[in-house]
């Protein structure tokens, strides 16, 4: 700058180096940001994506479990079901008292308690029904 309050050219230049210069470091540095940001959006986005991907593999397991289980289950009610049918179709009602017989004869607590069992059952059932 003169004396007058004038910049020279040199200066001028200068200072448009500076501003330049500096203008560049400013858009590297949101450069700079920019990638961070982008890099910690990705890098949480996969966490995410596998934050998600292991919890749908852990339901699916557990999911297959249950279904197995499940299925199992009503396998061995269905083949109970099937046998009982198959008692009743194949024995009349004699055999089968006799079979209730001789269950008691082998079995008498077990009976008894799945005879109070029953009979609760029943009181209860009968309790419970509007029989008036």
């Amino acid at each position: 700058m003169d004396a007058q309050g004038r910049y020279s050219a040199t200066d001028a230049e200068t200072i448009k180096a500076q501003a330049s210069q500096t203008a560049a470091e400013v858009k590297d540095r949101v450069a700079d940001l920019g990638r961070r940001a982008e890099n910690k959006l990705d890098q949480g986005r996969l966490r995410a994506a596998d934050t998600v991907d292991t919890t749908a593999a852990t339901l699916r397991d557990k999911a297959d479990r249950f279904a197995s289980a499940t299925s199992q289950t009503v396998h061995n009610v269905t083949d109970k079901l099937q046998s009982a049918a198959d008692y009743i179709r194949d024995n009349d009602a004699r055999a089968m008292m006799e079979d209730v017989a001789d269950f008691v004869r082998r079995y008498p607590a077990q009976s008894l308690a799945a005879a109070a069992v029953v009979g609760f059952l029943a009181g209860r059932a009968l309790h419970n029904a509007d029989w008036r």
